[in-house]
């Protein structure tokens, strides 16, 4: 038979034929339709050849019509390692539970350890990552990514810079760097304190150094403010000079705002299917429905599975359907224009420094171009100006 693969699933028995005419009884089976192959003649009165299992019926009936007698000597196939499997169920449950067991235990969480951490800051990190559902007997494939846990908290706990998270087996390890005191401020050099920009002084603190303008004063970017030589002339000595010195400076904004902008954003709902990878075939798990949204964003996670020791080839994906809708927004002339002003602040609050503050702003220039609105700002801020300069020996 030349489809071997055909016999081995439908199942196949080996017959021995005893008698006169046994070439006539192969032939009247395939006259009937029954396939027979692997055709040996033993004797003169003996021959044994292959039928399918579903022929039986039929070559029953040709027997009773012949001289021959036929014996069934041999089977083969899934039909009958099905029976046997059946007849030795219990056996067999007893296996598929013992590798579904350990196929479960490979890829649960069963230890946390935790390095480098203080007690309470180790307290903070295990409340977190009950939080997350990293936690003793939790399913790997069911919790986030070692780099999606780091990030989460490095962010969540402050008390630590960094944090390293490893998973080997079934155990996470996590090494973590904690923040440190701050130190006591390094011995600087002699220096001057000079204006990074031109500015009014509007207010002095210094803590060392000699001052040498005053408030209300003009200055230019460079100019000594307070100088590291005190002293009378001839009995002068230099000192780090330190202080904050804040002068009200000048800055300029440009923001460019479309009067109509459309975008995506997500409406909340979600839909989730749960795959089983191997190589680049999908068998679907759980959610077997297509997303009933017409716009969506997908999120996808993979992990593979193991067994014991050993990773297997095989992954477990979580595709997460999120709802997006199509949002238009529309200014009217005011509303873009106090728009573009809250966004200009924004970003210049962002390029300041704390202790600065922003005193007062004016429009210079509002126009509509093309469906957009331009603005150009000025602004008045009070900032630290101060600024060291090492003092050379010489100068």
């Amino acid at each position: 038979m030349k489809n071997q693969w055909l016999s081995l699933f439908i199942g196949s028995v080996r017959v021995k034929v005893q008698g006169r005419g046994a070439e006539r009884f192969i032939n009247a089976c395939l006259r009937n339709g029954i396939t027979v192959w692997d055709v040996k003649k033993h004797s003169e009165d003996i021959t044994t050849f292959f039928i399918l299992l579903k022929d039986i019926p039929n070559v029953r009936a040709v027997v009773r019509n012949s001289e021959c007698k036929l014996y069934f000597i041999g089977k083969n196939g899934f039909p009958f390692f099905l029976k046997k499997m059946v007849s030795n169920i219990g056996f067999m449950v007893g296996i598929s539970l013992f590798f579904i067991m350990v196929f479960l235990l490979s890829n649960m969480v069963w230890n946390i350890q935790i390095k480098g951490a203080k007690p309470e800051t180790e307290y903070r990190i295990m409340k977190e990552l009950q939080r997350m559902g990293v936690e003793k007997g939790a399913f790997q494939f069911l919790i986030d990514d070692p780099e999606t846990i780091q990030r989460k908290l490095t962010n969540r706990v402050e008390t630590i810079t960094w944090v390293g998270v490893e998973l080997k087996g079934t155990t996470f390890y996590f090494q973590v760097v904690e923040k440190k005191q701050p130190k006591e401020t390094k011995r600087i050099g002699v220096q001057h304190l000079v204006a990074k920009k031109k500015a009014v002084i509007t207010d002095m603190f210094v803590e060392e150094g000699q001052p040498v303008i005053s408030v209300h004063d003009h200055v230019k970017k460079g100019q000594i403010l307070v100088s590291g030589i005190i002293g009378k002339e001839g009995q002068t000595k230099l000192v780090p000079a330190r202080g904050k010195i804040f002068g009200e400076t000048w800055y300029k904004s440009t923001v460019v705002l479309p009067l109509q902008a459309s975008f995506h954003v997500l409406t909340g709902k979600y839909v989730e299917k749960h795959y089983i990878t191997i190589k680049n075939i999908l068998i679907p798990v759980w959610g077997f429905k297509k997303p009933p949204f017409s716009h969506y964003k997908i999120d996808q996670q993979k992990k593979a599975l193991r067994f014991w020791r050993w990773e297997l080839p095989i992954f477990y994906e979580r595709v997460i359907y999120r709802e997006t809708e199509e949002v238009t927004r529309n200014y009217s002339w005011e509303e873009a224009l106090q728009k573009a002003k809250e966004i200009a602040r924004k970003e210049l609050k962002a390029k300041l420094e704390e202790d600065a503050s922003i005193k007062g702003e004016k429009v210079l220039h509002e126009a509509k171009e093309n469906g957009k609105v331009r603005v150009e700002m000025h602004y008045q801020v009070i900032e630290n100006i101060a600024i060291p300069q090492p003092i050379v020996q010489g100068d």
